[in-house]
């Protein structure tokens, strides 16, 4: 019988049984919630970096459902805490992207590249962490252009579609809403 390949999609394998890459990257979750912030080699942190937002995202749940799942993951006790607690706290305003790998060279005995992973927005990280970016309505875009354009709301036409003339009219009111000063106002 032909023994069957079993695909893993883009999950690096790093060179392990199935059974030492998962105890490994649940230790490396541990210590990396413990710590929030390890270097390791790069291939590693960029798998940690999936297992961990992760197991953030469960943290910010904050269901008894995602306490269990969280549990099977993180190895002590007081790391899950810390996920329930603190860190949920921490990131309830974002919604992705809770780690950053920052390259820091090769290491000496067989030059494998080596990457700290940390958890961004706490304080003593490698680099600020980027203001959250804010959703842009359309419609205010639109009209801000309009505005700078020099043109004229549009009227709505009794004789277009109602889904039309709402939009028009919601263009209307964002452009009224809105007080752009011009590009050459300081």
């Amino acid at each position: 019988m032909a023994r069957v390949r079993v695909r893993l999609g883009n999950w690096n394998r790093l060179n392990r049984k199935w059974e030492h890459r998962v105890s490994m990257m649940k230790t490396m979750v541990t210590q990396l919630l413990e710590k929030e912030r390890i270097r390791t080699t790069l291939a590693k942190a960029k798998t940690l970096q999936r297992y961990v937002d992760k197991v953030v995202t469960l943290g910010k749940k904050g269901t008894r459902d995602a306490w269990i799942q969280a549990r099977g993951i993180v190895r002590t006790d007081r790391e899950l805490h810390k996920l329930f607690t603190q860190i949920a706290l921490r990131y309830r305003e974002r919604s992705g992207g809770f780690t950053r790998l920052v390259r820091a060279g090769w290491r000496e005995r067989d030059a494998a590249p080596v990457a700290f992973i940390e958890l961004v927005d706490r304080p003593g990280e490698l680099r600020p962490a980027g203001p959250a970016l804010q959703r842009v309505d359309p419609l205010s875009v639109r009209a801000w252009m309009q505005m700078q354009l020099g043109q004229t709301p549009r009227e709505a036409s009794p004789l277009l579609p109602t889904v039309v003339r709402q939009y028009l009219r919601d263009e209307n009111r964002i452009r009224d809403r809105t007080n752009v000063p011009e590009l050459g106002d300081g």
